[in-house]
C-alpha cells in the first residue's frame, strides 16, 4: 500500500508524456466536420484514414522522411566520432586549455541559434554547400557538438583512471586499455549522446529552413509546414496524420538503442 501513491504519480507522469501523441492520433482520426466543431471530442466519433491518404497525396513524405533519416544518421554518428576522442582528451588531460574549452562549450550554448544562422549560411554559401544535404549534416554536427562533447566527458570522468593504471600493469599498452577497458564502460554515454544527436538532426527546423530552398532537397520538419494553406490555416487532419507519421521512426530508433543504455556498465573491468 506504501507503493500506491508512487505508482499514482508515476502513472500520472506518464499520462501527461503520452498525451500529446494520443490527442495528435484522435486528430488524425476525425474528419473535418468533427475538427470543426467549437467543442472539441477527445476520440474521434467516426474514424476515418481520409487524412493519411491526404498527407501522403498531397506530399512526398516518404522522401522526406528518408532524407531526414540520412541527415539525422550522419550527423548522429560523426558527432560521435569527433566528440568522444575530444571529451576523452577534455576529460583526462587537465589543464587551462581544457577548462577553458569547457567553459566555452557551455557559454556557447547560451548564444541565440539566431546569431549563428547567418555566418553559417555564409561559410556554406562560399563551400557550396546551401540547398545541399551534407551542408544540412555539416550544420547539424556543428550544432550538436558542443552539448555532447559536455555530455560525454561527464561519461569519461565517471570512469576510474585506476582501471586504466590496472590495464597498464598488466601489459596492455594505452590503446589497448581505451579499447578494452574504457570503451565498454563509455557504451552507455556513446550511446546516450547518440540518440540526443539524432533526435536533435530529427525535429530541427530552424537551420533547415534557412539552408534548403529546393523541395527535392527538404527534410521532413520543412514538408509538414506545407500542409499550411496560403493564408496561414493549417489543414489539421493531413497535418496530425503527417506529424504522427513523422514521429515513429524516432521512436522505433530509441526502441532499438535503448536497450543498449545500460549495456556495458560492467563490461571490461579488470581483475583485482
Amino acid at each position: 500500500m506504501r507503493r500506491v501513491p508512487q505508482y499514482a504519480a508515476l502513472l500520472a507522469y506518464v499520462v501527461f508524456l503520452a498525451f500529446p501523441l494520443v490527442w495528435l492520433l484522435s486528430t488524425a482520426l476525425k474528419t473535418p466536420q468533427e475538427m470543426a466543431l467549437a467543442d472539441p471530442t477527445w476520440l474521434p466519433r467516426e474514424p476515418t484514414l481520409a487524412n493519411f491518404g491526404d498527407a501522403f497525396g498531397e506530399q512526398d513524405l516518404v522522401g522526406a522522411a528518408l532524407r531526414s533519416l540520412v541527415v539525422a544518421l550522419f550527423s548522429s554518428v560523426i558527432t560521435v566520432l569527433i566528440s568522444l576522442p575530444a571529451s576523452y582528451a577534455m576529460a583526462r588531460y587537465r589543464s587551462l586549455i581544457n577548462r577553458v574549452a569547457i567553459g566555452w562549450v557551455l557559454v556557447s550554448q547560451v548564444f541565440p541559434f539566431i546569431l549563428i544562422i547567418i555566418p553559417l549560411f555564409l561559410i556554406m554559401r562560399d563551400l557550396e554547400l546551401v540547398n545541399t544535404l551534407p551542408g544540412l549534416v555539416a550544420v547539424h554536427v556543428t550544432f550538436t557538438l558542443p552539448f555532447a562533447l559536455w555530455m560525454l566527458q561527464g561519461y569519461v570522468r565517471a570512469v576510474p583512471h585506476e582501471l586504466e593504471e590496472a590495464a597498464a600493469m598488466d601489459g596492455a599498452t594505452r590503446l589497448r586499455a581505451l579499447a578494452s577497458v574504457v570503451a565498454p564502460l563509455l557504451a552507455p554515454g556513446v550511446v546516450a549522446t547518440l540518440l540526443f544527436a539524432f533526435i536533435s538532426s530529427w525535429n530541427e527546423f530552424m537551420f533547415a529552413l534557412v539552408m534548403l530552398q529546393d523541395p527535392d532537397v527538404m527534410t521532413l520538419p520543412l514538408t509538414l509546414v506545407r500542409f499550411t494553406g496560403p493564408e496561414g490555416v493549417a489543414r489539421l487532419g493531413p497535418l496530425a496524420a503527417a506529424s504522427l507519421m513523422a514521429t515513429i521512426p524516432s521512436l522505433i530508433f530509441f526502441a532499438i538503442i535503448q536497450r543498449r543504455l545500460k549495456s556495458g556498465l560492467m563490461a571490461g573491468a579488470v581483475k583485482g
